[in-house]
């Protein structure tokens, strides 16, 4: 007689079922732990390593660029633009004094002990009040409202000597110059010269004989005044206006020299 035997559950499917809870488990542990780490790592990066040549770069930058100072530098380009008129007084006042002093010890040998102060004085007054404070009232403010001196003085020598208009304008500008100079400027040089050497508190008698040596000397220093000035102006004329009177400067410390020598002395 057949017997019949209810199924035998084989143990090889519990020890896959317990291997495959195992397996579960540790996958999940380290699902976890990779978590965690990834975690760790964004809340905290890691430190960059130290490069070597930190310092030998440092040193490097500092000797070879050196640090540079915002503070601009004094120019006196920039000086002359902005303080025009006081710029020129100094450079007059300065340049007469020193133009008579060089004539008197260069050229006329006198010994520095002998020097003639009062006629250094003179000078000096001249340059300020005349030479500082008017010619550039007429030359720059009286000269600005007679001629177009802007667009002339702006353009480089190429243009200027094509500009037509600009060359009538310079020629009448020395024309102008020259006739200030024989009939204002020669007599007060004289009626100044008078004034210090006179003697005398009067101005008339300043002016009678400032004037009567202005006569007397007119032929000589009219011909001197014209072969210097009229070149000297063509040039003086032609530079930007800041630069018109310091150019000049440079002309009449010589001529003032040259006068201080021949009409100076007492």
């Amino acid at each position: 007689q057949a017997m019949s035997f209810a199924p035998i559950q084989p143990w090889s499917g519990k020890l896959t079922q317990r291997h495959d809870r195992i397996n579960v488990s540790a996958l999940s542990g380290m699902k976890n732990d990779l978590e965690r780490t990834t975690l760790n790592t964004k809340e905290k990066a890691p430190e960059k390593l130290m490069d070597p040549l930190l310092d030998l770069k440092t040193e490097t930058s500092t000797d070879s660029s050196p640090e540079i100072t915002t503070t601009p530098g004094w120019s006196y380009g920039e000086f002359a633009k902005t303080y025009p008129n006081i710029n020129n007084i100094g450079i007059a006042t300065t340049k007469t004094a020193c133009a008579d002093l060089l004539a008197q010890v260069a050229i006329a040998h006198t010994p520095v002990s002998d020097i003639d102060w009062e006629r250094v004085v003179l000078f000096a007054t001249f340059g300020a009040i005349y030479l500082g404070a008017f010619q550039y009232w007429y030359q720059v403010n009286i000269f600005k409202k007679l001629f177009d001196v802007d667009k002339f003085t702006s353009q480089p020598w190429a243009d200027k000597l094509k500009d037509t208009e600009g060359l009538k304008s310079l020629a009448a500008q020395t024309a102008v110059d020259l006739t200030v100079l024989t009939l204002v400027y020669l007599p007060t040089f004289y009626v100044f010269k008078a004034g210090v050497f006179s003697g005398s508190a009067d101005p008339a008698v300043w002016l009678s004989s400032g004037l009567n040596n202005y006569s007397t000397n007119f032929a000589k220093d009219e011909f001197d005044l014209i072969r210097v000035w009229a070149p000297a102006d063509l040039v003086c004329f032609s530079v930007p206006l800041y630069l018109r009177l310091p150019a000049r400067h440079v002309v009449s410390f010589v001529w003032t020299a040259y006068l201080s020598f021949s009409r100076g002395g007492h």
